[in-house]
């Protein structure tokens, strides 16, 4: 049991952290493929509210989401601190619009406690835990379930 404890003290989660309005967020950084400055989004015609549109990276076609839209805050202005995280989820590739991307953290797993029913207004169904680091919190988002099943299947037929 001791030396259960002892591992999970020393495993370590790296995480890409990023800003929405006063909030910081972080990802694994294992999901995240790259991320890029903000750049010229085509508008799809009868897509969600919480999608952008979508952009050409390199050739490929990916669909880009408002994180702010996805989870009920107000939209701003994109600025120059404004990035897109392009993530892959279940095998697809989405662009994630934040309000900046802040650094490459590692924590202890220790330090992660089971989302409260409500964080910030978010959701708990997005978030999978949330990090206590020495003077804030980090909340760390599920990206499986920030899209549903038929969300996914949509955003893929772009």
């Amino acid at each position: 049991m001791e030396e259960t404890l002892k591992k999970q003290d020393a495993e370590l989660l790296q995480l890409v952290t990023f800003s929405i309005g006063e909030e910081e967020f972080g990802v694994d950084i294992l999901s995240v493929q790259e991320i890029i400055r903000m750049m010229d989004i085509t508008k799809v015609p009868r897509a969600p509210e919480f999608v952008e549109g979508v952009i050409n990276l390199r050739g490929k076609v990916i669909p880009i989401i408002d994180l702010r839209r996805r989870f009920g805050l107000t939209t701003r202005d994109h600025d120059k601190h404004t990035r897109i995280i392009v993530i892959e989820i279940n095998n697809m590739i989405v662009g994630f619009v934040v309000d900046s991307v802040s650094e490459v953290l590692r924590i202890p797993a220790s330090t992660v406690e089971p989302p409260p029913p409500v964080v910030s207004g978010l959701e708990s169904e997005y978030i999978s835990g949330v990090g206590k680091l020495e003077d804030r919190l980090l909340i760390l988002l599920d990206l499986n379930k920030l899209l549903s099943g038929e969300e996914r299947d949509m955003l893929g037929s772009f």
